[in-house]
This record gives C-alpha cells, structure tokens and sequence, in this order.
C-alpha cells in the first residue's frame, strides 16, 4: 500500500478531502522523522513503536577490492509492531 493509497482510504472512510487527509499524513510522518532526528522514540498503543536502534562498529569486506574495511557505530530507525498488533499479522496473514 502506498501513501497515495492509505490518504484515498482514510477520505472514503471519514469524508474528508484528500487534500486535507494528504497534509495530516504528511505531518504525522514528519513529526516521528523530527522526533527520531531529536533522540526520541514515538510510542503508538496498539500499534507499535518507532524507535532508535544503535548498531555497533564491526569489520567488513569489500570483495571486489578483497579488503577488510572499518563499519563504524551507527544509529538506524526501526519499527517494533505492538504484540496484539503482530499476533494479529499471524494469524490472519498466509504464510507464502
């Protein structure tokens, strides 16, 4: 599903102009962007979190050099779906 797609159903489902649905959505993702690039995780109950993950420094290998190159610590966002939110996903969607 694109954002295209989830703005068009929330209009059919409340009434509201696409336009106005559009901004909303924009906002919300703009604000957990700002919330994540200031250091804070959101919280959606039921829904799940979008937090911040640091991954630590490792050694890789680039191969088409054969080389060993230095990874450094990094932060990545991440969403962890709440548990009623995942046990739902399970049951409900096939395995393909």
């Amino acid at each position: 599903m694109t954002k295209a797609e989830i703005v068009s159903e929330i209009s059919d489902k409340t009434g509201v102009e696409r336009i106005a649905v559009q901004a909303t959505v924009e906002a919300f993702m703009s604000s957990v962007k700002k919330s994540l690039e200031d250091g804070e995780n959101v919280y959606l109950r039921g829904f799940g979190s979008f937090v911040i993950k640091t991954r630590a420094a490792k050694t890789g290998r680039n191969i088409s050099k054969n080389t060993t190159i230095s990874i450094p610590a990094h932060n990545i966002p991440y969403f962890k779906p709440a548990k009623t939110f995942a046990e739902r996903i399970k049951v409900k969607v096939d395995v393909k």
